[in-house]
């Protein structure tokens, strides 16, 4: 059986892809990708510095290529929606595929700037209001996509709707599993709110496995464990490259017959590890009753409407 990779991309020429955290790891990797491939590719990034020093990365590795910068803050609603703005002129109009990467793990308890749970808010929250405020943009060309990036972690994630804010108490990993399955319930939700609607949109989730990126050292330096992070550094031996763990969302982005709701992870196919294929949800990613909830819940606390879609 065939394994696919970065040479079955198809030609993107004529449309345009927003990819969020696309300063480093699978959101770099995703977006250089888009980008020679065709794409018009717009890196949407936290840090001005890094963001620019993607960009040009971007730009010497897929010389000719259409991409562009755009600050986006998910921590932040005020930069999402200001983020909006800035999208709306650099995609005319019209956007074909969003994806959802940018994240934090495993934090110690901290506030985004609206007062959320800081990993259920910049994970979940935030990329809920970018996917509400771009939906005039998505499918006025035919069929967009959005692609969720979540985590094999959400398999040990609850929604616990009584405690969104930790407010009760706090466990980063817990947090982390949280926002990670709230990523995949809101996948499952959006899907089916398009095809309610007839909206030519497809939500589509992915994972990237055990990769090695920055991801993991965040948490650790946050909390002044300068050891943790010096050790998840020493890990990443055992892990793949970011360029692997990118394929699944690659995979969800552009694989013709990629169906809505569903999820991509790396398997092994053929002995070569990383080759995308579907992946294991969890029976919780399955409940319709409670992406249901989480959806209203989600459009209450970002003040978004519910009935958007």
């Amino acid at each position: 059986m065939h394994s696919w990779t970065f040479d079955d991309m198809p030609d993107l020429s004529g449309t345009t892809a927003v990819v969020t955290g696309a300063n480093s790891g699978i959101g770099a990797v995703t977006a250089l990708v888009l980008a020679r491939s065709g794409a018009r590719t717009i890196l949407a990034c936290r840090d001005p510095e890094r963001g620019a020093r993607a960009l040009q990365a971007v730009r010497r590795a897929a010389p000719g290529s259409d991409t562009r910068l755009v600050g986006l803050d998910l921590a932040d609603l005020s930069s999402v929606a200001e983020a909006v703005g800035h999208i709306a002129k650099e995609t005319d109009g019209s956007l074909d595929l969003l994806v959802n990467n940018a994240g934090v793990m495993a934090l110690p308890l901290l506030r985004t700037a609206d007062g959320f749970e800081m990993q259920f808010g910049t994970n979940h929250l935030g990329h809920f209001a970018l996917t509400h405020h771009l939906l005039p943009l998505l499918g006025t060309g035919g069929m967009s996509r959005v692609v969720t990036v979540s985590s094999l972690a959400h398999r040990i994630g609850r929604i616990d709707f009584g405690n969104l804010d930790a407010a009760r108490g706090y466990d980063k990993w817990r947090a982390y599993a949280q926002s990670k399955l709230a990523n995949l319930l809101f996948t499952a939700e959006l899907q089916r709110r398009a095809d309610e609607a007839g909206r030519p949109v497809l939500a589509l989730a992915a994972h990237p496995g055990l990769s090695a990126t920055e991801l993991g050292q965040a948490g650790p330096r946050l909390a002044g464990r300068t050891w943790a992070a010096k050790l998840e550094r020493a890990t990443r031996v055992y892990t793949q490259p970011a360029s692997a763990g990118a394929l699944p969302t690659l995979y969800a982005a552009t694989l013709p017959t990629a169906l809505g709701g569903s999820y991509y992870g790396p398997r092994l196919l053929g002995g070569t590890r990383g080759a995308p294929g579907p992946a294991r949800m969890s029976a919780r990613a399955q409940d319709m009753d409670t992406a249901r909830t989480l959806w209203d819940e989600s459009a209450r606390l970002t003040g978004t409407p519910a009935d958007a879609i």
